[in-house]
């Protein structure tokens, strides 16, 4: 390739990668998405698209149809499944070796996360006592950690470090507690069966990792051709087998830092010692020490961490960005100003986000630092602190799915989405503004 071509495709591709590796691209993404949903369902294009999402797949054998879902069945509980891994991933990272290995330092994004989930559900139920809109109590409790961290890293330097961590470690234990909220209060009929033959290939995966099994495909296997397809079958929502499958994902290595610097470096010395060709290709040599780097490298690196730093950007740019596509797009076709207001879902949902998150994050934290049950963090003042829940209370991927297990009444989805958006905004908004001034 000469170098004229290379250079004219380094400038199409280098921006590219740049605006994948930035933590303000997924927020960005994810927000298009939002909007190109809305200009869809209200489109003349509105049927098409809805018919589409009702298309049934699935597999047919012996002339018997089985795991015949439409697709946008498949979108929440198959594509979602991906997410909630590489949530599981994160969750089992920070347990480990993060923000949360350390029992003190952990109490307080700990206590913030449970602050910012009880406030927002006992707001949504003291508007929502009863009826099917009770049902609803748990889409104010999440907090879309891609969107709230997109919004935080747009204020930039304005925000000491720890109060980023602060915010990511508060939203992976909200995002866990969502989990458990779904696995225990959004699940149909359970069938006892498929939930044991899940249970046995979870031990599986675990024994696997005990006995030092590293090789990602088996975990591939075992995780989607038995586990989650047992959870899907069973009645309890397919993305709980997700996060369950995560946690068995081995978190070691095969060989430690010191012996890895070793043999890469003799690696390297061998690679220097020959002579080269003078050609594009290289020898065979030169190949086979690459290979060996290669592998060793892969043997230095946690299979957990592998898949997550792999997956990420194909979640925060594929996954979600399809999962808003199919779930957030509202119809305004026939639906008037009061018709919010039939019910109390909408204010339910939008009060306890925007009022709910706050209240309760501030509450718990100051509670927390003020008995000296948790250090406090670098730069966390009272303004940073309210900054950082107005920025709780963006909803969006978490809320909007929760809302799909709530609801089946079109009203009501209706009335807690556009909940979802309006808080979102004005918290997302305000917590930039508040954070971003001096």
């Amino acid at each position: 390739m000469s170098k004229a071509k290379q250079f004219s495709i380094d400038i199409l591709i280098n921006p590219i990668q740049r605006f994948i590796r930035n933590e303000k691209a997924g927020g960005i993404v994810l927000g298009v998405s939002v909007v190109i949903a809305f200009i869809i369902i209200n489109s003349p294009w509105s049927e098409y698209y809805s018919h589409f999402l009702e298309q049934k797949l699935g597999l047919v054998f012996d002339g018997k149809p089985y795991l015949t879902f439409s697709i946008h069945h498949w979108i929440n509980d198959g594509f979602m499944a991906v997410f909630f891994f590489v949530v599981g991933l994160e969750l089992k990272r920070e347990f480990i070796a993060g923000e949360l290995s350390n029992p003190r330092k952990a109490l307080l994004p700990i206590g913030a996360a449970l602050g910012g989930m009880l406030f927002p559900a006992c707001i949504y139920l003291l508007l929502n006592p009863h009826g099917e809109a009770s049902q609803g109590w748990g889409i104010p409790m999440a907090t879309d950690i891609v969107f709230a961290l997109g919004v935080l890293y747009l204020v930039g330097n304005k925000v000491p470090l720890s109060l980023k961590v602060f915010l990511t470690a508060l939203a992976i234990v909200d995002d866990l507690a969502a989990v458990l909220v779904i696995a225990f209060f959004y699940t149909s009929e359970i069938s006892v069966l498929n939930l044991v033959i899940g249970l046995c290939f979870t031990v599986v995966m675990y024994m696997g990792n005990r006995m030092g099994v590293k090789n990602v495909f088996f975990y591939a296997i075992i995780g989607i051709g038995g586990l989650w397809i047992a959870f899907l079958l069973s009645g309890i929502h397919a993305t709980i087998a997700a996060v369950i499958a995560a946690f068995t994902i081995p978190a070691d290595v095969r060989i430690n830092e010191k012996a890895y610097s070793l043999k890469i470096k003799e690696y390297l010395d061998n690679f220097n010692k020959i002579d080269p060709n003078h050609l594009p290709t290289l020898t065979n040599e030169q190949v086979h020490i690459l290979d060996k780097i290669k592998e060793t490298t892969n043997q230095a690196l946690p299979p957990l961490q592998r898949l997550e730093h792999a997956m990420h950007p194909f979640v925060s740019f594929f996954i979600i960005p399809v999962f808003v596509l199919a779930n957030a797009g509202i119809s305004f076709s026939g639906i008037s100003f009061e018709n919010l207001f039939d019910s109390n879902v909408f204010a339910g949902v939008s009060l306890g986000l925007l009022f709910g998150k706050v209240i309760g994050i501030v509450t718990f934290t100051y509670l927390l630092i003020r008995l000296k049950v948790a250090p406090v963090s670098e730069g966390m003042t009272l303004k940073n602190l309210i900054g950082i829940g107005l920025l709780g209370s963006i909803g969006f991927t978490m809320s909007l799915f929760i809302t799909s297990l709530a609801f089946t009444n079109e009203i009501y989805l209706i009335q807690a989405k556009t909940g979802i958006f309006t808080a979102s905004i004005i918290g997302g908004t305000l917590g930039y503004w508040l954070l971003k001034k001096r």
